[in-house]
């Protein structure tokens, strides 16, 4: 289930959410009331019994208490969320700039501002309601389920259909789906870290053990919304679900909280410094208009058509296309996202943290061979691991699944289930205790050496020997001989106990007798060494990262192509200070071993130096290390926690479906910087021209309205960017924010554009004649001529050369020949460029303040494009190869 207002692993605590100790809401009343009677005591309260509700109870209990989902941002009519988007200081800046316009009685101003906050206000809203309509499909995608039990009988329901006195079936790796009573536990530990800040699990059991604790989540036979089963299994009637659950009373709170990446952080700081800059550049252009030419009303309605010139307004809708565009683009290629912010870091990924079964290997274990401790097939290894795996109530694992494949026996016969000791991450075997004629047999399976050093004897035929030192070793030696040519390795033991013993736990699991082998094998995947290869040529290194031990890995990544000729295991890693893992994380590829927390070290240890580190996972161990790397990835079908952790989801497990994905963010990203750098360098380009032109024209070098005009043009015509096709070569690399490297670019690139509108302004003053403007004897209606000449010109060659420009920028190579752009953008931008060249001759002319341009203007503005064009070439392929691209 998707719990929308919280990642796992922050502490609400920590966000800000106080103890409620003090108060106690109906809902926790009524949690604390149940939790005080015998767990069979309060079925009844509930209206249900173990064997859960009927169907005829189902849908009024639904009605009543509604679907079991949080309340989320509520949906505001149209009007109010449009309301919304004004808030942004670009929408801000616009409203002001026109209700000036306003007053002072410039109604044509007015109405293209008005213009231009329909393309930044409404069009992103448009927008944005749609990808978030399509990415909520997709999100459908990958919905979790609850196990429940209704009419009797185990049925696995979407997790939002859950209602109050459904009986919820518990294992490892569940997501806790609403507030429960348990009525039945085993060894049963929860994580809760992601509500209480407490990073270790906590035992839960069925009865209070004293006094009821005052706040509820500390109730000791209770489970909240939010937490996950770290170990062990249980049952429990949901008591609240949806926004009546102790996460559900403080989502309210974290709503409006999000996490910022560092492109939200990047993106935040351009638009501020676009901001800042365009203050200083108003504040100067409203002085020196007021100073020379003396008209400070004037001057301030030129100053404000600047400052809409200076403003990246179209920025929010050109990210929001981008992003659910792209989350679209890999829903086709099997990639979900959960979050749209996480799509640019996908992208920057250069180095991907991964367990090798499934993504390197089939994720098809098959038992080859059950052998006893002399290496001799034994159908008694094999019946022993059956029952194990049979009679398991907690999550059941690929290895259990090929077990119970590969035969098929009638153990309800013969023997009963009595009880069983869950599996854990600290002992690494999972036990069972079954009745068998005059005895319980515990039966233990789980990795050789925590079985081994578990064991006293081992059994030979039908005779029980001691397991000494020497015989140990002997047979180690057969376990690494296995493990070396790619098997993964089990080992299975039992012990015997009186049948008055009929409750059992982890201190039981001592002195057990040996029975053999379980032997595995996971061939690696056909297209692995070409997904690694692809990977690689991409910039992203691949580091595995397994619990298994590390012969099988070494053989199995030695395979596939990767280097695995020093492998570092959790034990080495242990010994290291911090200085000595970030080294050991960097120069290794293979690390064998494990535990979560190493994990999460690695991680760790590579994002301080520098690295963006994406971490694939899908099992509860994951979670931590998914909620860390910078983009937790899973799969469909991972166990709750990790897909709930998780920023993508893939709906295959595979390194070719992550290339695809990857190659999008980088897409998307690259399509953004386009629009970033041409409007960063355009701003600055355009300061040259307007502070340049205000102080020695005899008049301004633009009316208001038509600098608001060309603003409004020229954003149409990016409205392209999002659909443009984007380099091969460009894809090839990491990309991460670099603002400096944006700043560079608009202070290189920036300037190419004043110098030709410099040259356009002494074209129209000396070859036009606009010149005489300031000449004795020179008639108003003269004056009035030159001065809307003047602006024709300029107005004609900003819009063009800034229009056309685009496709220079939006490539390292050589435009059209190298680099051909995709059908929207060329559309968006030959309509610009024909109504800039169709205005001076249009019926609008008159009221935007212009007038028809002499034919020799178009052979001098056709030269002065190609000019143009040539130079912010070459200058580019100087900066990109002096600075990068990065």
């Amino acid at each position: 289930m998707r719990f929308p207002f919280i990642k796992i692993g922050p502490s609400l605590v920590r966000q800000g959410v106080k103890s409620q100790a003090a108060v106690l809401s109906a809902n926790d009343r009524r949690l604390l009331q149940l939790c005080s009677l015998s767990a069979e005591s309060s079925l009844p309260e509930l209206d249900t019994s173990k064997d859960g509700l009927t169907g005829q109870q189902v849908e009024p209990a639904r009605e009543r208490y509604g679907f079991n989902a949080l309340t989320r941002k509520e949906k505001k009519f149209f009007l109010f969320e449009i309301f919304e988007r004004f808030k942004n200081p670009l929408a801000i800046q616009l409203l002001i700039i026109g209700g000036i316009s306003y007053w002072m009685g410039d109604i044509r101003s007015t109405v293209v501002v008005g213009g231009m906050v329909f393309l930044s206000v409404i069009l992103s809203y448009v927008q944005e309601t749609r990808s978030s309509k399509a990415v909520e499909q997709l999100q459908k995608m990958v919905q979790a389920n609850t196990l429940v039990i209704r009419n009797g009988k185990e049925t696995e329901i979407p997790t939002v259909e859950l209602v109050p006195g459904d009986l919820v079936v518990l294992h490892a790796g569940v997501m806790i789906p609403a507030d429960l009573r348990l009525i039945s536990a085993k060894d049963f530990f929860l994580s809760q870290s992601s509500l209480t800040g407490e990073s270790m699990p906590i035992e839960k059991g069925v009865e209070l053990a004293g006094p009821a604790p005052r706040n509820v989540i500390e109730l000791p036979n209770a489970c909240f919304q939010g937490s996950y089963v770290v170990s062990g299994a249980a049952r429990g009637v949901a008591v609240n679900t949806g926004e009546n659950t102790y996460l559900g009373s403080i989502s309210a709170k974290l709503s409006g909280e999000k996490t910022q990446t560092s492109f939200d952080r990047g993106i935040q700081d351009f638009t501020w410094l676009m901001i800042r800059f365009m203050v200083v550049m108003v504040s100067c252009v409203f002085l020196i208009v007021g100073l020379t030419k003396g008209n400070w009303v004037e001057a301030l309605l030129f100053a404000m058509s600047v400052a809409v010139g200076l403003t990246p307004e179209m920025l929010p809708m050109i990210i929001t296309v981008n992003l659910s565009k792209g989350a679209l683009m890999m829903s086709k290629k099997k990639v979900i996202v959960k979050r749209l912010s996480s799509i640019q870091n996908f992208g920057a990924i250069d180095i991907l943290c991964t367990d090798k079964t499934g993504t390197i290997t089939q994720d098809q274990i098959v038992l080859e061979r059950f052998v006893d401790v002399t290496n001799r097939e034994s159908d008694d290894v094999l019946r022993y691991a059956y029952m194990n795996s049979y009679y398991q109530t907690g999550l059941r694992n690929l290895l259990d699944r090929s077990i119970l494949s590969h035969t098929e026996l009638d153990v309800e016969k013969t023997c009963r289930k009595v009880d069983e000791i869950p599996f854990d991450f600290q002992r690494k075997r999972m036990s069972v205790i079954i009745e068998y004629e005059d005895a319980h047999v515990m039966i233990t399976k789980g990795s050789v050496e925590d079985v081994y050093n578990s064991c006293g004897s081992y059994q030979l035929d039908d005779e029980v020997l001691p397991l000494i030192d020497v015989i140990k070793r002997d047979l180690m030696e057969e376990y690494e001989r296995l493990s070396k040519t790619g098997y993964r390795v089990l080992a299975v033991a039992y012990k015997e106990f009186p049948r008055d013993k009929t409750t059992f736990g982890v201190q039981d699991e001592g002195d057990l007798i040996l029975l053999g082998y379980l032997a595995f094998f996971d061939p690696p995947k056909d297209s692995a060494a070409k997904a690694l290869a692809g990977l690689a040529r991409m910039g992203v290194a691949i580091k595995i990262l397994t619990g298994d031990n590390e012969l099988v890995t070494q053989k199995i990544c030695g395979d596939v192509g990767l280097d695995s000729t020093h492998v570092i295991t959790g034990g080495e890693l242990a010994g290291l200070d911090e200085a000595g893992v970030t080294a050991a994380a960097e120069k290794n590829t293979v690390f064998a071993r494990l535990s979560p927390s190493q994990k999460e070290q690695i991680i760790a240890a590579l994002q301080k130096a520098g690295h963006v580190v994406g971490y694939m996972g899908d099992g509860i161990n994951d979670a931590p290390a998914l909620n860390l790397a910078d983009v937790g990835i899973s799969v469909d079908t991972a166990v709750d926690v990790a897909k709930e952790s998780a920023d993508i989801i893939l709906l295959e497990k595979s390194l070719m479906v992550l290339e695809d994905g990857i190659i999008e963010g980088r897409r998307v990203f690259g399509n953004i910087i386009k629009y970033i750098k041409m409007g960063a360098s355009s701003n600055f380009g355009n300061m040259f021209s307007v502070v340049g032109g205000s102080y020695f024209l005899p008049f301004l070098p633009m009316a208001p309205i038509q600098i608001l005009t060309n603003n409004l043009l020229y954003d149409f015509s990016q409205t392209g960017i999002p659909m443009d096709n984007v380099d091969p070569e460009y894809l090839l690399k990491p990309k991460k924010w670099n603002i400096g490297n944006i700043k560079k670019f608009m202070l290189y690139i920036g300037p190419m554009s004043s110098i030709f509108d410099y040259a356009t302004y002494f074209l129209m003053l000396y070859f036009f004649g606009c010149i005489a403007y300031s000449a004795p004897g020179t008639s108003l209606a003269a004056k009035a001529h030159m001065e809307n000449l003047f602006h024709t010109g300029w107005f004609v060659e900003s819009l063009l050369t800034q229009t056309f420009i685009v496709y220079i920028i939006r490539t390292k190579k050589i435009p059209f020949l190298q680099s051909v752009p995709s059908l929207p953008m060329v559309f968006t931008t030959v309509v610009v460029l024909m109504i800039g060249v169709f205005l001076p001759y249009s019926h609008f002319a008159d009221k935007l303040g212009f007038v028809p341009l002499p034919a020799a203007y178009w052979l001098w503005i056709t030269g002065f494009m190609a000019l143009y064009a040539v130079m912010t070439h070459k200058m580019k392929v100087w900066f990109y190869r002096k600075f990068g691209d990065d």
